[in-house]
């Protein structure tokens, strides 16, 4: 099988629709999420909402480049999300994350293997693969984080 096929299966299996390594995924813990419920403060925790736009922020901006594109992204403005003031925002915003995602992922199955080694838009970057791999860890510990403020709800 070929890597890339290997990584963009990991990458669905976080998002999407996957349970393998946290018996979960983003689809299967947001879906139940009402939008008064994703946009609920708890103590100094961010909200479910600056959770999902947070991860959709970074999938938008890497997927940019795979597409193509320039880096864009900046993490000071990776929690400058919309305000969501009603069930329709909130699955707007969802059904953002869930295309990005699957774009994604169609991306970086097309990608040859050995563009995996490459230097991702500049050399303090790393490999395409490191940064790849590294959104899917970052998921992985945001979406711990959305599954206990669900509990805490």
């Amino acid at each position: 099988m070929k890597r890339t096929k290997e990584i963009a299966d990991r990458f669905r299996e976080v998002i999407l629709d996957g349970v393998w390594v946290a018996n979960t995924n983003y689809k299967d813990q947001l879906s139940t999420v009402k939008w008064e419920q994703a946009s609920k403060k708890i103590e100094s925790l961010n909200t479910i909402v600056a959770l999902t736009f947070h991860v959709n922020y970074y999938i938008a901006g890497v997927l940019k480049v795979l597409e193509g594109g320039e880096l864009e992204i900046r993490d000071k403005y990776s929690f400058d999300y919309p305000v969501i003031e009603s069930q329709k925002d909130w699955e707007e915003l969802l059904n953002m994350m869930w295309s990005n995602a699957e774009k994604f992922a169609n991306a970086i199955e097309l990608m040859p293997d050995q563009k995996l080694d490459e230097v991702f838009v500049d050399k303090k970057y790393g490999t395409y693969q490191r940064n790849i791999d590294g959104l899917i860890e970052h998921s992985y510990y945001h979406l711990g984080q959305i599954t206990l403020i669900k509990k805490m709800l």
